[in-house]
């Protein structure tokens, strides 16, 4: 008889900013859940519920909340927080600066679930990231974006 095991899953990795903002998520949402489950309470009492867009509404809330609440409870129990060892390599946590000869962008390399390009903050997995984890100053590399490829040039790493 053979023995099935569940997969065991992949840690995701995290910087120590990005994982303490999943408890703050967590908790800002858990401090809702309250009165979502009062409103439902509510709407329940006024009667016809096929007919009741308030009962419909907080019903969705609800529903949506524990969506969140399930999703940050697994990404909580998978995280891993990884520091920047300062090897002088790009990192997940590293700030990295880089040029393409006409424009200087500085980013911290961060997890997936964490980036905001508008933050300057770009995932190890995105094409640049991946293109520079690993590479030290001076290092070029060449990143295959939407209008083509475009070498970057590593200026500082911290």
């Amino acid at each position: 008889m053979r023995r099935m095991f569940p997969k065991k899953e992949a840690r995701i990795p995290f910087t120590r900013e990005g994982y303490d903002k999943i408890f703050t998520q967590r908790d800002t949402l858990l401090a809702e859940r309250p009165d979502a489950v009062e409103n439902l309470r509510k709407a329940r009492e006024m009667g016809d519920l096929s007919e009741n867009g308030y009962y419909k509404a907080a019903r969705a809330r609800l529903s949506f909340l524990d969506s969140r609440l399930r999703r940050l409870a697994r990404l909580v129990r998978l995280g891993v927080v990884v520091a920047s060892s300062g090897s002088g390599r790009v990192e997940i946590g590293s700030n990295v600066t880089i040029t393409d000869g006409k424009t200087t962008h500085t980013y911290t390399i961060v997890g997936g679930y964490e980036s905001d390009p508008s933050k300057n903050t770009i995932s190890y997995i995105s094409p640049i990231g991946k293109a520079l984890m690993g590479k030290r100053e001076k290092d070029v590399v060449e990143v295959g974006i939407p209008k083509g490829i475009v070498r970057y040039t590593v200026i500082k790493v911290t």
